[in-house]
């Protein structure tokens, strides 16, 4: 990671926070107070109000030896956005926290806001507060965000029912297939001292991992269409999981298809050249920041219709006592199991 440059003692915490106020400028009209004050001042409009928050850690949630830092700051504000889409909702303002380590020039947080500030003016949210801090542990960004959704258009993990179709959005597993393109080349460089970077035609892969979208066309399309799944999640850890929680709160049971998990061929490619499994990569890989939902059959014909491309339909919710399975290509039922869940 290059050092090289302004050292921010030389604009100071005040003048770092200054920095960004004037660049974030407003595009919420619920926004009354941004940054600059004690306290962000939002003045909603008769919505259900979501808040969520996520924090990445250096070393534990990203690598400086291959991300970006722009990419970083894009990536930090989808997944923290990614989770007021599942509710329905539409993110609204954001608030920042850093954790400069000594080895942050000034250039260096201006590439990571670039990123943020981006991905803020992408998806028409507020910066409203930023502060940084000293770090002895190198890079940490804490994100809070704030949304909002028309309370009659609220969905939660806990509406699914029996006989109601499993779909999700896009592909699976692309982004645990980037990220394991991007070690491996680290080993190589680790081991070798200076090679470049031998990735193909791989960058599907790797802008899935490093520059990831939010799925806020998923839910344009509903309004279009006039329909409101039963349930949704998040798919941030992985399909598996996501799977569990969403048949917990909705106290049903599911049977998926292995053969209808959405792969892409470029996932397939490079899972076929690290001698990977593609289908552990989509059911536990994480980081695809596709959203997971049921439909009733009726909307289902609607989405299908219309989305036959970017909506796959995977499986269907059960009874709670028949369980979470998975048929295998083999038409073998497989329990599912996700990693860290017990229940």
């Amino acid at each position: 990671m290059d050092v090289k440059g302004t050292p921010l003692s030389e604009i100071g915490l005040y003048g770092l926070m200054n920095r960004y106020q004037q660049k974030a400028g407003s595009k919420q009209s619920s926004t009354i107070i941004g940054m600059g004050d004690d306290s962000a001042v939002i003045a909603p409009a008769g919505e259900y109000q979501l808040m969520t928050s996520l924090l990445f850690l250096e070393g534990i949630h990203f690598d400086l030896i291959y991300t970006p830092l722009k990419h970083l700051g894009y990536k930090s504000v989808v997944a923290v956005a990614s989770d007021l889409l599942a509710m329905n909702g539409k993110p609204g303002h954001l608030s920042i926290s850093l954790g400069l380590g000594n080895k942050m020039m000034l250039e260096m947080v201006d590439e990571l806001m670039d990123g943020i500030l981006g991905a803020c003016e992408r998806y028409q949210i507020d910066i409203v507060g930023f502060k940084p801090t000293s770090s002895l542990t190198g890079l940490s960004i804490s994100l809070t965000i704030t949304g909002s959704v028309q309370k009659s258009e609220l969905v939660t993990r806990s509406g699914g029912k029996a006989t109601d179709v499993i779909c999700v959005s896009g592909d699976l597993g692309s982004a645990f297939m980037g990220l394991q393109l991007l070690e491996r080349e680290k080993r190589v460089l680790k081991a070798s001292g200076d090679v470049k970077p031998e990735f193909g035609n791989s960058d599907y892969v790797l802008e899935r991992q490093l520059r990831p979208e939010a799925k806020i066309w998923v839910l344009e399309s509903f309004k279009k269409l006039k329909i409101k799944p039963t349930a949704m999640i998040h798919v941030k850890d992985g399909l598996s999981a996501a799977l569990l929680l969403l048949c917990k709160a909705s106290n049903s049971g599911c049977r998926i298809h292995e053969k209808k998990i959405p792969l892409h061929q470029i996932t397939l490619k490079v899972a076929l050249e690290l001698n990977f499994n593609p289908l552990i990569a989509a059911l536990n890989g994480g980081e695809d920041y596709e959203l997971l939902f049921s439909l009733s059959l009726t909307d289902y014909e609607k989405v299908m219709n219309e989305l036959p491309e970017q909506i796959t339909a995977i499986g269907y919710l059960t009874e709670r006592e028949k369980g979470c399975r998975i048929f295998s290509s083999g038409d073998q039922e497989i329990e599912i199991q996700a990693q860290g869940w017990k229940d």
